[in-house]
Formats: C-alpha cells, sequence, structure tokens
C-alpha cells in the first residue's frame, strides 16, 4: 500500500489522503506533519489502521476544543455533537474522557450554570426538564436545583404573573389561563397560588 496523493483541503487544516490512487480519509495537518506521512511512503494494513485512530483521536480532540471554546456543553450535548459529525464512537468516548480530566466537562458545573443562567425566567420544573433532556443525571439536577430559593422563584413567577395580567380583568377565565400559562413555565402549584394570590391583593 502506498500514498499516492496528499491533497489540501480548503485553508490547508485539513487534508485527503489517498491510498493506491483510491481515497482513504480526511486526515489533520497537525496529524500529518506530527506523523511525517508523504507521498510515495508505503504502509500496512494495520499501519494505515493505527493512523487512522490516531488521527481520529486528534480530529475529535481538536473539534470538542473548538466547540467547548464557544459555549459550555454538557457531556451528552458534546457526544451528540461529535456524533453528528461522523467521528468514530470510540474516538468520541476518549475525546470525552480526556476533557474530563482536564475539567472542560462537568455536568456538575453545567448545571449549576445553566440554573444560574435561566432561573429569571424558569420554573424549577422546566430547568429540570430542560437539564435532563441535555443528558444531567437526576441526582445532581436535585443537588442544584437547591441553590434556587423559594424567594426567588416567587419573584419571577409573581413577574411573569403581573406581565401576563397587563390590561387583563382578574376574572375567573382569565385566572385559570394564568395559572396554565405559568405552569408552562415551569413553575409548581404553591408558586403560583401566591403569585395569583399577590395579584389579586393588587387589584384589591
Amino acid at each position: 500500500m502506498k500514498i499516492t496523493e496528499i491533497k489540501i483541503i480548503g485553508r490547508g487544516d485539513r487534508y485527503k489522503v489517498f491510498i493506491d490512487d483510491k481515497f482513504e480519509g480526511i486526515f489533520e495537518a497537525e496529524f500529518l506533519a506530527k506523523s511525517k506521512l508523504r507521498v510515495g511512503q508505503e504502509l500496512t494494513e494495520e499501519g494505515l489502521t493505527a493512523l487512522k485512530i490516531q488521527n481520529g483521536d486528534l480530529a475529535c480532540f481538536e473539534r470538542s476544543l473548538s466547540v467547548l471554546e464557544k459555549s459550555m456543553k454538557s457531556e451528552k450535548m458534546l457526544k451528540d455533537y461529535l456524533l453528528g459529525k461522523d467521528y468514530p464512537e470510540e474516538c468520541i468516548e476518549r475525546a470525552i474522557e480526556k476533557l474530563k480530566d482536564y475539567g472542560y466537562i462537568n455536568d456538575e458545573a453545567f448545571a449549576e450554570n445553566f440554573i444560574r443562567t435561566y432561573s429569571s425566567s424558569k420554573g424549577r420544573k422546566k430547568l429540570k426538564y430542560d437539564l435532563l433532556g441535555k443528558g444531567i443525571d437526576s441526582e445532581i439536577i436535585e443537588d442544584k436545583l437547591q441553590l434556587l430559593s423559594d424567594e426567588e422563584q416567587d419573584e419571577t413567577c409573581l413577574k411573569f404573573a403581573l406581565k401576563y395580567m397587563k390590561n387583563k380583568e382578574l376574572d375567573q377565565k382569565t385566572k385559570q389561563k394564568l395559572y396554565n400559562h405559568l405552569l408552562s413555565k415551569g413553575f409548581d402549584y404553591g408558586t403560583i397560588s401566591r403569585a395569583i394570590a399577590e395579584v389579586q391583593n393588587d387589584r384589591n
């Protein structure tokens, strides 16, 4: 087996590699440089397989870092993203373990940051539902939700209630619609009841 062509892609961060005039895969420029691969080089089947694995590990890890630089991700979110980019699952698992060791992926920190970011616009139930969808363990979610006080939730729920009731009469039908609106935001029965009672007091 012989490398017959190494063809640059776009800006030169990646290259197409051809073995015996047949396209064999896309390799990272950094990996090509470190491996000193060149046109005319002879490879064994085992050697090519090993090179593909090493290149996949590097490419997967580098792409992960690039994604995490833009925004924080849970382990599941990153894994789903990489699977969508067709990286081999074994490369993804190795990249994720490496990132976890370095502290770049931490589901507890992700959950805490998510709750702090969205607690002013979502109730506990909605926060929990969203975090479960992002692959966060339920025990981690319950632990981090304890950071959110009842007073904070009451304040947020009341804010939405007052906004919804602006220029509306608080009759029975509207009260039910208000309840459903606040329920859709993820607030629990007690929090909603206190908010509606507060609105009623303001109207009296």
